[in-house]
């Protein structure tokens, strides 16, 4: 028979249990299972908000979020959706009774022990899916689990959850690759625009110095190819004279030819920070989109390369030029760590 076990709820810093329905079963399986649960409570920062862990005949399923972590045990047959439905009925009203502040105060173990009342009412109802299937939108639930399925725990994580690799570095620390960000509000919106707007200047600008440099070395192949003939015919002497104005020497023909050339070393020079000035500015837009770890890090990264860029283009630029590209650079910075990822568990429809 497919039903819900045990739940219990914990604070994600310390494991700290909260409150926890009354367990009457004796079963060693699930007494078991309950060690992994008990292991897995202190360990919630190191996963992703959202998993499972199979341990034989039963599951264990626990979601995070708020600082609050919500698991239960169920049997393996037990229906996926309808587990984290049930995580997700007890998140909601846990969050509605209780006081963030008291949470993080609380000091002893299940100083919350009366939500017990409403885990095992909430758990009678999970384990009668006849009463339970016209309160629920099953087409809306199956949807978010497959756009947003849970983790499914490897033998891995269970061994340094009973403490077999307590040195190994987790790989999943944060929040899940999957996590949604905040809604982007008009202000990220802007600064979106801007920095794509200095993006396309600075790709605008290399683009044309690339132009200038390419001209440049076609001129010095169409003069080496014209000096070469003359110096076949034996008029070098002759086109040399004709083509500087009072009569250069040949040290003043190679010095303007070096001038030349490290004129167009500097030239390169320029397209590699307009190009990266670009870069950093479409990175910018790419972490304000998308969630990534480090993610304020690499946004701080990318602003200091732009300011980098352009005070290395102090000469091609006005000072308001400058200013401009910093200040969009620097807004951008603020919208990426003010669009903070979503503390919430999506909502399932109960």
């Amino acid at each position: 028979m497919s039903m819900v076990l045990f739940a219990s709820v914990v604070r994600v810093g310390d494991g700290l249990p909260l409150s926890a329905s009354t367990d009457y079963e004796q079963d060693k399986e699930l007494q078991e299972t309950k060690k992994h649960l008990k292991g897995l409570s202190k360990k919630l920062s190191q996963f992703p908000d959202r998993c499972t862990l199979k341990t034989g005949p039963y599951n264990v399923n626990f979601t995070s979020a708020l600082g609050v972590g919500y698991l239960m045990v169920c049997t393996a047959n037990y229906p996926n959706v309808l587990a984290f439905c049930f995580l997700d009925e007890l998140q909601k009203e846990f969050i509605v009774t209780y006081d963030p502040k008291r949470i993080s105060n609380a000091v002893r173990p299940y100083s919350f022990i009366e939500f017990d009342t409403f885990i095992q009412k909430t758990k009678q109802r999970y384990n009668s899916p006849r009463s339970l299937s016209t309160k629920i939108n099953l087409a809306d639930m199956q949807t978010e689990i497959k756009l947003r399925p849970p983790y499914q725990l490897s033998p891995e994580d269970l061994r340094a959850i009973n403490g077999f690799s307590v040195h190994t570095p987790s790989k999943y620390k944060g929040i899940a690759p999957t996590q949604m960000l905040e809604p982007v509000t008009l202000p990220g919106i802007v600064s979106c625009v801007l920095s794509v707007l200095c993006g396309g200047l600075n790709l605008l600008r290399g683009v044309h110095a690339i132009e200038s440099i390419l001209q440049f070395q076609l001129l010095v192949v169409l003069v080496i190819t014209k000096l070469s003939k003359s110096l076949r015919s034996g008029k070098a002497v002759t086109m040399l004279k004709r083509s500087q104005p009072g009569h250069e020497t040949k040290a003043d023909t190679s010095d303007r030819f070096q001038t030349s050339f490290q004129n167009d070393d500097e030239d390169f020079n320029y397209v590699i920070a307009f190009f990266l000035g670009t870069a950093a500015c479409l990175y910018q837009c790419y972490l304000f989109a998308y969630f990534s770890v480090w993610r304020n890090s690499k946004s701080f990264l990318a602003f200091a390369l732009i300011c980098l860029s352009n005070m290395y283009l102090y000469e091609l630029r006005n000072m308001w030029q400058i200013l401009f590209h910093v200040a969009v650079g620097a807004f951008m910075t603020l919208q990426i760590k003010l669009r903070q990822p979503l503390g919430k568990a999506p909502d399932y429809n109960v």
